[in-house]
């Protein structure tokens, strides 16, 4: 098994914890969704109650494997692992597939307004940017 060769940076450290915890809040809202009571959906206004009871089983994958392999992709990345890129791919299609069904498909924007989709958005970007950075990572070395 080949070694780590390059220290990697302050910097490195600093992205990856910050990509840990924004990865365990991902997890903590999954779980929120996942485990939501009736009593709590009771609770929304009637159209967000419409759009939590008719979400598919496969859109709930989606989202349990961008969140749960965000988390796995990030532990690998702090642990100066290359399988964590691949992870993070993983986890990028499952965000891609939540999203499309969001923004096109469910009618969310139309529940939450466009303000409530940047949230959405963030994830994206943020999902996509730990694709790149760990790509890097792996080609300076970082990562073996």
């Amino acid at each position: 098994m080949k070694e780590n060769t390059n220290k990697p940076a302050t910097s490195f450290w600093v992205i990856g914890i910050i990509a840990l915890i924004w990865n365990l809040m991902g997890v903590m809202a999954y779980l929120g969704q996942a485990f939501m009571t009736d009593d709590m959906k009771a609770a929304l206004p009637e159209d967000q109650q419409a759009l939590y009871e008719n979400i598919p089983t496969w859109v709930t994958a989606a989202f349990a494997i961008a969140v749960w392999g965000g988390l796995l992709a990030c532990i690998l990345l702090l642990m100066r692992k290359a399988m964590a890129k691949s992870i993070f791919v993983i986890s990028l299609i499952g965000i891609i597939v939540q999203m499309v069904y969001n923004f096109f498909i469910s009618g969310a924007m139309d529940v939450y307004g466009p303000l409530e989709m940047i949230m959405p958005l963030m994830v994206l970007v943020i999902g996509v940017f730990l694709v790149w950075y760990s790509k890097k990572c792996a080609d300076d070395g970082i990562l073996s």
